[in-house]
C-alpha cells in the first residue's frame, strides 16, 4: 500500500470578500445574521488552494463562483486574514468554518465560511 504523502507546509489559504452592503436587503441573508450590526462591514469568508487574489479574480468572472462574490464582491480583505495563510488544506476548512463563526459573533454579516 502506498503511502499518504503528507504536506508539511501550508498549500491552502483562507480569504475574506467585502460584499456590498446591498446584500442586507435579502431575507436569507438576514436570517443567516440575525444579531448583525449594520455599522460593520458584510463579508464572505472562504478557502482555497489558489493565492486570494486570484480566486477573488475567479469568483467574479463567474467561473466556480460564490454568487455572493460574483454578484456582491467588491475587494478582498487581507487584514483580516493574510497573517494565517498558508496552512494545511485540512487547517484551512476548519479556519473557514472558525473565522465565519467568529466574525458573526462581532456583528458582521458572514456569508460563506463552509
Amino acid at each position: 500500500m502506498k503511502a499518504r504523502r503528507v504536506h508539511k507546509r501550508g498549500t491552502h489559504n483562507v480569504y475574506v470578500v467585502h460584499l456590498s452592503p446591498a446584500i442586507r436587503d435579502l431575507a436569507y441573508v438576514r436570517r443567516l445574521n440575525p444579531d448583525a450590526d449594520e455599522k460593520k462591514l458584510c463579508i464572505y469568508v472562504g478557502m482555497t488552494g489558489l493565492d486570494p487574489s486570484e480566486r477573488f479574480r475567479t469568483h467574479k468572472s463567474g467561473r466556480k463562483a460564490s454568487r455572493w462574490v460574483r454578484d456582491y464582491g467588491i475587494a478582498l480583505l487581507p487584514n483580516m486574514y493574510v497573517h494565517l495563510n498558508p496552512m494545511p488544506y485540512d487547517r484551512a476548512v476548519e479556519m473557514e468554518v472558525f473565522l465565519a463563526e467568529a466574525f458573526r459573533k462581532q456583528g458582521y454579516t458572514v456569508m460563506g465560511g463552509h
